[in-house]
Protein backbone atom coordinates (compact mmCIF):
# COMPACT_ATOMS: atom_id res chain seq x y z
CA UNK A 1 0.00 0.00 0.00
CA UNK A 2 1.51 3.70 -1.16
CA UNK A 3 1.83 6.50 1.62
CA UNK A 4 -1.71 8.57 0.38
CA UNK A 5 -3.40 4.88 1.14
CA UNK A 6 -1.84 4.57 4.44
CA UNK A 7 -2.80 7.83 5.18
CA UNK A 8 -6.52 7.60 3.94
CA UNK A 9 -6.91 4.32 6.11
CA UNK A 10 -5.81 6.52 9.12
CA UNK A 11 -7.94 8.98 8.58
CA UNK A 12 -10.60 6.98 8.20
CA UNK A 13 -9.97 4.93 11.21
CA UNK A 14 -9.35 8.17 13.56
CA UNK A 15 -12.70 9.66 11.71
CA UNK A 16 -14.30 6.47 13.30
CA UNK A 17 -13.21 6.72 16.39
CA UNK A 18 -14.68 10.34 16.75
CA UNK A 19 -17.91 8.89 15.33
CA UNK A 20 -17.97 6.48 18.14
CA UNK A 21 -17.45 9.07 20.47
CA UNK A 22 -19.79 11.39 19.51
CA UNK A 23 -22.62 8.95 19.17
CA UNK A 24 -21.83 8.04 22.67
CA UNK A 25 -22.01 11.48 23.71
CA UNK A 26 -25.07 11.83 21.96
CA UNK A 27 -26.78 8.99 23.81
CA UNK A 28 -25.85 10.59 27.78
CA UNK A 29 -27.69 12.90 30.18
CA UNK A 30 -25.09 15.98 28.24
CA UNK A 31 -26.55 16.02 25.69
CA UNK A 32 -29.98 16.16 26.34
CA UNK A 33 -29.47 19.22 29.04
CA UNK A 34 -27.94 21.34 26.06
CA UNK A 35 -29.83 24.05 23.89
CA UNK A 36 -32.01 22.46 21.23
CA UNK A 37 -29.60 24.69 18.31
CA UNK A 38 -26.63 23.15 20.13
CA UNK A 39 -27.92 19.45 20.03
CA UNK A 40 -28.95 20.05 16.13
CA UNK A 41 -25.44 21.40 15.34
CA UNK A 42 -23.83 18.35 16.66
CA UNK A 43 -26.31 16.22 15.31
CA UNK A 44 -25.61 17.43 11.66
CA UNK A 45 -21.73 17.03 12.71
CA UNK A 46 -22.24 13.40 13.38
CA UNK A 47 -24.33 13.18 9.98
CA UNK A 48 -21.50 14.51 7.93
CA UNK A 49 -18.60 12.85 9.80
CA UNK A 50 -20.70 9.49 8.71
CA UNK A 51 -20.88 10.60 4.90
CA UNK A 52 -17.16 11.43 5.45
CA UNK A 53 -16.44 7.92 6.60
CA UNK A 54 -18.07 6.41 3.70
CA UNK A 55 -16.27 8.01 1.16
CA UNK A 56 -13.28 7.24 2.60
CA UNK A 57 -14.70 3.83 2.77
CA UNK A 58 -15.06 3.63 -0.90
CA UNK A 59 -11.31 5.27 -1.62
CA UNK A 60 -10.24 2.44 0.29
CA UNK A 61 -12.36 -0.23 -1.53
CA UNK A 62 -11.03 1.22 -4.68
CA UNK A 63 -7.12 0.85 -3.56
CA UNK A 64 -7.82 -2.95 -3.60
CA UNK A 65 -9.94 -3.08 -7.08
Amino acid sequence: MEAFQERVVADKTELDEKIVKLDSFRAGKTFRTLPEDEQDRLNRQLSFMQQYSGVLADRIAAFKA
